[in-house]
């Protein structure tokens, strides 16, 4: 039986104390009087209510039964037993009292029917003849009494119930990150995914020789590539992508001709081909050999994955929260201000005053838009379904639109998507490089390009503007695209154009990559 949250401590610990009572109140008469018959039906009652107190404690087992269970034995027990002794028909109070703590009212209802069914109908199967007035009474007498002390508890289990605090889920994460701070001293490794994937593909090589191999990660219905040991052509990419998927699915090792593939540690897929067709012959790969060497390296990796996507959770709900708070608060008071001037500048006091109120209205639109263009960045993310290319094209339309400059994009993609942090942070990259263009370029047109060819990248965002200016105090864009960057392994460069404007472009390339990363025909353009 699950507990409900009804069932505090304190409530399970007067549901105990009431058993402890009950078998007390009816224990000490016969124990005086040495009624064996008592005694026994006293031992059934002992057996059923000590089990239900230790099991309780034990909520993670579920072995506890539930409040009308317990009165239907409750009453099978006093029915056999009040023959003798119609004192036994106390332990009706129990019942109800249980059922109020462990489920509320409505269930402690249910259980005094239960049991009242239950004591009157094996009572009189076991006596073959009506109940007597005496028993009848009693029997009625001690169920009601469990229902009055029932609902008087249930004042007290009411205010015993713990009230939830909003602050508590932050004091954990607070108490948890600490351990993770105080943990990460001792990370040799730290928690890059692509450098800990990197690592296993070297340590699976000295094992086993290959021409090729990729590790995988799964991301929805599909896997993502994390690493490469060289720099694949698209056919051993091809072919390591299929063998990793045909593991992933089956849930074991696979070999086909020179490729392999296998799960190391709880989510990376490494798969691979052998050089030469003496692979085919040398029989398959020593999969227990190599899932024992990465056993040390798998955990690291899966760490890695955790905190990544802890990272981007956390995140992404912080951005959200922003983003509401900017929306119905911050933009809503400047526009309500924006209309203040409206109202004011309708009936200036003379030419100058109405040249201000229109100088004061243009600067409020455009503090308006600026904090609309902000809420528009912080919501807009990649979704699911939604591949990185898509996304930046959606961000250079709704600024094309809000600025009047032309933003062309140009993409070039796979269906192989990459990481979802990685992509994220690329992706905010672009997005920091379109809006400054915007911003601070004077620019009159923008160029984008992405290409991405997992487990490789490179966006480039060109523009015609004023090129690169001494930075702002207050500016901190350059520097935060560096950290992201810096995040994902990625290389960011920013560079005056030959004649005018500037470019900003991050290059991210799988280890034991072409260093000059993606660079194919660009096949598709958005406007």
């Amino acid at each position: 039986m699950k507990m409900s949250p009804f069932a505090s401590s304190g409530a399970l610990t007067v549901v105990a104390a009431s058993r402890l009572f009950a078998l007390l109140a009816i224990g000490a008469p016969s124990l005086w009087l040495q009624d064996e018959e008592t005694l026994w039906a006293l031992l059934a009652l002992a057996v059923l209510w000590i089990y239900q107190t230790v099991t309780v404690t034990r909520r993670d087992l579920e072995l506890t039964l539930s409040a009308p269970v317990e009165a239907v034995a409750v009453g099978v027990i006093c029915a056999l037993g009040m023959q003798d002794s119609p004192a036994i028909l106390a332990a009706l109070v129990v019942p109800p009292l249980y059922a109020t703590a462990a489920e509320g009212l409505r269930p402690m209802v249910r259980s005094v029917a239960f049991q009242l069914v239950t004591v009157v109908s094996i009572g009189l199967m076991w006596r073959q003849d009506k109940l007597t007035e005496q028993q009848g009474l009693s029997i009625f007498s001690w169920s009601m009494v469990g229902v009055g002390l029932s609902l008087v508890a249930s004042v007290t289990f009411n205010s015993d119930r713990p009230v939830r605090d909003p602050l508590t889920p932050y004091r954990d994460a607070q108490h948890l990150i600490k351990q993770l701070i105080e943990l990460s001293g001792d990370l040799s490794s730290g928690l890059d995914v692509s450098a800990i994937g990197g690592e296993m593909l070297a340590v699976a090589g000295d094992l086993l020789p290959t021409r090729a191999m990729a590790l995988y990660v799964p991301r929805g219905d599909a896997l993502a590539p994390v690493a490469s040991s060289t720099d694949l052509d698209q056919a051993d990419a091809d072919a390591c992508e299929k063998l990793a998927t045909d593991a992933w699915a089956r849930g074991e090792p696979v070999s086909a001709g020179q490729g392999f593939a296998f799960a190391a540690g709880d989510a990376a897929i490494v798969a691979g081909l052998r050089p030469g067709r003496d692979a085919v012959r040398g029989g398959d790969p020593p999969f227990e050999e190599l899932k024992a060497a990465l056993a040390t390296s798998a955990v690291k990796f899966d760490t890695a994955l955790l905190f990544s996507h802890f990272r981007d959770v956390a995140t992404a709900d912080e951005r959200q929260r922003l983003a509401r708070e900017m929306h119905d608060g911050v933009a809503q008071d400047i526009a309500s201000l924006g209309y203040l001037v409206d109202a004011l500048a309708a009936r200036p006091a003379n030419e100058q005053q109405e040249k201000q109120f229109a100088m004061l209205r243009d600067r409020v639109t455009k503090v308006v838009a600026e904090v609309r263009r902000s809420v528009m960045n912080l919501r807009t993310s990649i979704g699911e379904n939604e591949s990185l290319g898509a996304a930046i094209s959606a961000v250079a339309r709704h600024l094309s639109e809000a600025s009047g400059i032309p933003i062309r994009v140009r993409l070039d993609e796979q269906p192989t998507r990459l990481r979802p942090e990685v992509e994220a942070e690329l992706f905010r990259i672009a997005q920091e490089a379109l809006n400054n263009a915007v911003k601070h370029a004077r620019a009159t047109a923008i160029d984008v390009r992405c290409q991405v060819y997992a487990p490789d990248a490179r966006i480039t965002i060109a523009d015609d503007g004023v090129g690169l200016q001494g930075g702002r105090a207050d500016s901190h864009g350059l520097k935060i695209m560096r950290e992201r960057a810096k995040l994902i392994g990625a290389q960011l460069t920013v560079r005056d154009n030959a004649s005018r404007g500037l470019t900003v472009s991050v290059v991210l390339r799988a280890p034991g990559g072409p260093t000059q990363g993606p660079d194919r025909t660009l096949m598709k353009e958005t406007r």
